[in-house]
């Protein structure tokens, strides 16, 4: 699960446009979960405030209002379903009475021919089957892709599942790959192949971060961050801090992101981590309207890193966003400029963000 996962935002969180990439992981990693790991650097839609797309207005302006994904799009639930039945929200029976000879005529306006006493019990008996047909459902998954045998799962991440049937295991390994397969072009189909990963064994955290990772994906934050603690209590990680911080700031909690991004762990984090942990609690801290604490959170970091590595891409990409949403045009043009000279894969708009700016500024 380990690959990286980030979006062209600056401040913005992750899954989310604007959100961390995942760096890494005890377990392997989303990375090294089929054949070895897909590059991850700078995907076309990397969700995160160094990325493309406006800094956090967007996000923001929405209205998150519990879990919303950054296209303007509930997330909902798991299924999305109605519970099956729900009779308790149905329409009660007015008068009537369950006189034996008169079979229910208050009911039916005295006309003959009503339902036989006991129809109502027989669909209560046939709720609970509907709801099995639900969480069939979410078991078998989508539909899997024939190419997928689920021998292309990483060997440190296949041998968790040694102790699982192998039939199951095998099923299991198919709906990962799958999952890995499936989350950048289509977040939502990768979180269902996860989901029915999860339906079949719930105590293998390499199965809880995959579907944390495309719960978060897919822009259902609430169950991603339930996933990826579950998977953090299993093994100890903590490789996935700044993607739980960053549903902490889409689901409205800006400070229980600020919190994570002082874990002590975060010191001993990598340079790309700690770049998505910085861009994550400065943009925290926008969500707040606390604009210069994030310019000083982004300032303290390795901006003028020489590195045309993503992670400083997306430093650069933030702190110019930060700069701009602050009324600092022109300081956020020079740093629109200095990120799209490092931005050799475009995984920013930085150049169209600094040519809109660059006709502001000259109106000015």
């Amino acid at each position: 699960m380990a690959d990286e996962r980030r979006s062209n935002r600056g401040g913005k969180p992750a899954g989310r446009p604007g959100g961390p990439k995942s760096s890494g992981s005890s377990s392997g990693g989303r990375g090294s979960r089929a054949g070895g790991g897909r590059p991850g650097a700078g995907r076309s839609n990397d969700r995160r405030d160094g990325g493309g797309g406006r800094g956090g207005e967007q996000r923001r302006d929405g209205g998150r209002g519990g879990e919303e994904r950054r296209d303007g799009k509930p997330t909902g639930g798991r299924s999305g379903a109605p519970r099956a039945g729900g009779r308790s929200d149905g329409p009660k029976r007015s008068g009537g009475s369950s006189d034996r000879k008169g079979g229910y005529s208050k009911d039916r306006g005295g006309k003959p021919g009503g339902k036989p006493a006991g129809a109502g019990q027989r669909r209560r008996f046939d709720e609970p089957r509907e709801e099995r047909t639900a969480d069939q459902r979410v078991y078998d998954g989508p539909e899997l892709p024939d190419e997928v045998t689920g021998k292309e799962l990483d060997r440190a991440i296949s041998a968790q599942l040694r102790g699982l049937p192998e039939k199951l295991a095998a099923r299991i390994a198919r709906h990962l790959v799958a999952a890995d397969m499936f989350i950048d072009s289509d977040p939502e189909l990768a979180y269902q192949h996860a989901k029915a990963a999860k339906s079949r064994t719930q105590r293998i955290a390499v199965i809880r971060e995959a579907l944390g990772e495309a719960a978060y994906a897919a822009g259902h934050y609430s169950e991603a961050l339930a996933e990826l603690r579950a998977a953090k209590r299993m093994n100890g990680a903590t490789a996935y801090l700044p993607i739980m911080a960053d549903c902490h700031r889409a689901l409205g909690q800006p400070e229980q992101a600020i919190k994570l991004a002082h874990s002590p762990s975060v010191v001993n984090f990598e340079a790309p981590a700690k770049a998505e942990m910085t861009i994550v609690e400065a943009g925290a801290r926008r969500d707040m309207g606390q604009h210069d604490a994030a310019l000083r959170i982004l300032e303290q970091s390795p901006l003028n890193n020489k590195s045309r590595e993503s992670w400083v891409v997306r430093l650069r990409y933030a702190y110019a966003d930060t700069l701009q949403d602050a009324g600092r045009d022109k300081d956020a043009l020079t740093w629109f400029h200095r990120t799209f000279a490092i931005d050799s894969e475009e995984i920013t708009d930085a150049a169209a963000r600094a040519e809109a700016l660059e006709k502001t500024v000259e109106r000015d």
